[in-house]
């Protein structure tokens, strides 16, 4: 029961109780879990038309994922977690440097790139996941609760990154959240409940 389209650069909240489904959307969306019926569509690519290894290329040039709990690998520092998924894509030394440095710029840690995750704050460790989460210039932003873990202030200060971000490369945001005033930085808001959007 769900049908959706989001357009380049286009910010969308999803909302709905606990269980209704938010979560195993994303994961139809990115790949992680396969629908039964219909079909998923991302940069103009149909995901059950790619084998393993093309729906995992896929999701590393064209998704960004970032999680309510962070999930920063705990033994690189804040610039070698935002760099991780350009090595992964093979992208050449000295340009991921440069895109790393400009980026950790833009979400204001500069000073902190050579910290541990265990050395940041919640807010910091968040701006680090969004920033690795674009690193890749991704068509797609998937947020699950990006805030759920955050106290108000942090949590506006990434709501209005993710937004920035959002507009300035041109990456359409999907967030799911529970809370109202995060989607203020949303040009739609959308509705699930039992496996369907409402409204």
């Amino acid at each position: 029961g769900v049908d959706l389209e989001l357009n380049s650069g286009e910010r969308v909240a999803l909302m709905g109780p606990s269980g209704s489904g938010k979560s195993t959307l994303l994961n139809c969306i990115c790949g992680i879990e396969q629908v039964d019926s219909g079909e998923v569509r991302i940069a103009g690519r149909s995901l059950g038309d790619l084998n393993g290894k093309e729906l995992e290329q896929l999701r590393r040039k064209s998704i960004g994922y970032v999680f309510q709990s962070f999930h920063l690998l705990p033994t690189l520092t804040a610039f070698e977690n935002i760099e991780f998924p350009t090595q992964l894509i093979g992208m050449e030394k000295e340009e991921r440097m440069e895109k790393v440095q400009q980026l950790i710029e833009s979400v204001g840690l500069a000073d902190r790139s050579t910290h541990l995750p265990d050395a940041l704050s919640g807010g910091e460790r968040q701006r680090v996941a969004i920033a690795r989460a674009l690193i890749h210039r991704p068509a797609l932003l998937l947020a699950d609760e990006p805030t759920g873990s955050l106290d108000t202030e942090n949590g506006n200060q990434v709501l209005k990154l993710l937004k920035t971000l959002s507009i300035e490369h041109g990456v359409a945001l999907l967030l799911v959240t529970h809370d109202h005033a995060s989607t203020a930085i949303c040009d739609r808001v959308i509705s699930m409940r039992d496996g369907t959007l409402v409204s």
